[in-house]
């Protein structure tokens, strides 16, 4: 009896293993190509050339296996051939603008093939693959042209993946930009997919960071967005997530009103915006389901799902948070925070959907630019005086010499005298004021580099665009942004050459002021000593540390003389 019930045990053990391990093997693919997902998630802009061949040989296989020819799609994509090396740069700059309106067509965001819930995961995901490789294969093709500047955007698809699921199970969408500069962080193409989807979508944009904006540039802004039909509202979750903690940050001028009746250029509170975006999804929907719904059905209320999307670390998951009231979202200052579409329950009619941040592919905007705006990672940099440099010419030079408490030097008399600050000479200014000294001795340019760069991005430093054709003498008594001073400067010198004190004045700036002789007198001292059996230590040179007293800005060096001896009184008195 004994050996017949082990014998049944093990045989109940053994039918279990079995149903498990197909059960298993029933739902290996599906749960393979989810963890897959899950492991590789991850935001990239670039690629290094490994991954691009790997990328490359994908793409060949899913083209040959989808019968599509190894051509496809390169019949609208016209690359132009004309030698450009004889161009001036405004013929260069104009072509490029040509060039860039001719292709603006081919420039759009990866779009979802059609599926069904018939499909099976493995069919779904080829789809979606061939599709977003044939699309990575035509912003390659606009790479090749050299009149064109294609900015890095993201790569990854699975990223994509979340914006689509995003865009799709949305009413509202909700485009995130920077007050600062609205028009390169909003991608119009995104608009136009939302309203392929679903022709009664609408796209919101929700200008961030406008208490960054003076009133005035904020209401020609508004008139802006009001003229060309643009839905928009100016919003600063900050000041929003300071005033549920019981502070206050925005002081809203109370004389100064639009002169456009309708125009809203109010910053928007919490309770504000959150109406505003439940009104704005319900319209949406009662516009959908106008064409087939009945009497009864119209006055019961639906819950409205209002989605966030745009580039990174432009202050998405801050917004939710300060629309949640509490921390629901992960929240830094470096770019690719969240990896999965959160979805937020507000009440029963609303819901929030906060989507990874996505760079758009785009023209006109170097990757120098995206790292001082805080779209690429500022600790991944590799050139940190070109990022600089963006924040020289866009700050004006009286305000990094007040917010820094520094000196720049002065432009020289055979340059414009109305030109920004170097990058150079700003670092250089930065790490004398702050001591800033590196192992080798020299200006830790990379940590000046950055701390400028972070308070450029949290605005510390003063800058904003206009609106396209605004006239620029409105804004003269504003910091518009520019890093060049009109007032008081003195008219640039023409026909002067630099004479050879200047050339001396800055061949010494650009060495770091290695060979000095204040270092030469050390060496000098050091040679006359009487332990000479000793190695002579290698000393740092820390000679552009030394103060200015010429009031040009320039760092001086001291040379100390010794008094001259009369060799005719010596003389005189040894014959005598």
């Amino acid at each position: 009896m004994g050996g017949k019930k082990e014998r049944t045990e093990g045989l109940g053990r053994a039918l279990i293993k079995q149903q498990n391990r197909k059960a298993i093997e029933a739902k290996e693919k599906g749960r393979a190509i989810h963890l897959q997902n899950r492991k590789v998630l991850e935001s990239y802009t670039e690629i290094n050339e490994i991954d691009a061949i790997i990328d490359k040989s994908d793409e060949a296989s899913l083209l040959l296996s989808g019968g599509a020819s190894s051509d496809a799609g390169s019949s609208d994509l016209l690359i132009s051939a004309d030698d450009a090396g004889d161009m001036t740069a405004e013929e260069r700059r104009q072509a490029q603008k040509e060039e860039e309106a001719l292709h603006a067509s081919n420039l759009k965001v990866p779009r979802r093939p059609p599926w069904n819930s018939n499909m099976s995961v493995e069919e779904l995901d080829a789809n979606e693959k061939q599709a977003f490789l044939e699309w990575r294969r035509k912003l390659a093709r606009l790479e090749e042209n050299d009149m064109l500047v294609l900015t890095p955007y993201e790569k990854n698809l699975d990223i994509w993946r979340q914006l689509w699921r995003v865009l799709e199970r949305s009413d509202l969408i909700v485009m995130v930009v920077d007050a600062r500069d609205p028009f390169f962080y909003r991608c119009p193409d995104l608009e136009e997919y939302a309203l392929e989807i679903d022709e009664h979508k609408r796209t919101l944009l929700l200008v961030n960071k406008a208490d960054l904006l003076p009133f005035n540039i904020r209401k020609k802004w508004a008139e802006y967005f009001h003229q060309h039909d643009i839905l928009f509202i100016f919003w600063s979750a900050k000041a929003a997530s300071a005033a549920i903690e019981g502070k206050t940050l925005i002081q809203e001028p109370e004389s100064q009103e639009s002169d456009l009746p309708g125009l809203d250029t109010r910053i928007y509170g919490r309770d504000e915006l959150l109406t505003r975006l439940q009104a704005e999804a319900e319209s949406v929907v009662a516009a959908r389901e106008r064409p087939s719904s009945s009497s009864s059905t119209t006055s019961e209320k639906k819950q409205v799902t209002v989605g966030f999307v745009g580039y990174p670390n432009v202050g998405k998951s801050s917004t939710i948070n300060a629309l949640v009231g509490a921390k629901r979202t992960g929240v830094t200052s470096t770019p690719g925070k969240t990896k999965h579409f959160q979805t937020l329950i507000i009440s029963d009619e609303l819901v929030l959907c906060d989507c990874p941040g996505l760079v758009f592919p785009s023209f006109s905007s170097s990757r120098h630019e995206m790292v001082a705006c805080g779209v690429l990672p500022i600790d991944r940099m590799t050139q940190h005086r070109e990022a600089v440099q963006v924040v020289a010419n866009r700050v004006a030079r009286r305000e990094l010499e007040r917010i820094y408490n520094i000196r720049l030097p002065n432009p020289k008399p055979y340059e414009p005298q109305n030109r920004p600050p170097t990058s150079y000479e700003l670092l250089r200014a930065y790490c004398v004021s702050r001591g800033h000294v590196a192992s080798s001795g020299l200006p830790d340019e990379t940590r000046a580099a950055r701390q400028m760069l972070k308070d450029y991005i949290d605005g510390k430093l003063p800058h904003f665009e206009l609106p396209p054709g605004t006239d620029t003498s409105d804004t003269k008594g504003e910091d518009s942004g520019s890093g060049s001073d009109e007032e008081g400067e003195p008219e640039p010198s023409s026909g002067s050459l630099p004479d050879k004190r200047e050339l001396e004045d800055l061949e010494e700036f650009d060495s770091g002021f290695k060979g000095s002789k204040v270092v030469k007198k050390r060496e000098n001292k050091k040679e006359g000593s009487h332990k000479q059996h000793k190695k002579p230590q290698r000393k740092k040179d820390r000679s552009w540390r030394v103060g200015n007293d010429g009031g040009d800005g320039m760092p001086a060096i001291r040379v100390f003389q010794k008094p001259a001896v009369n060799f005719a009184a010596v003389s005189a008195n040894g014959s005598g």
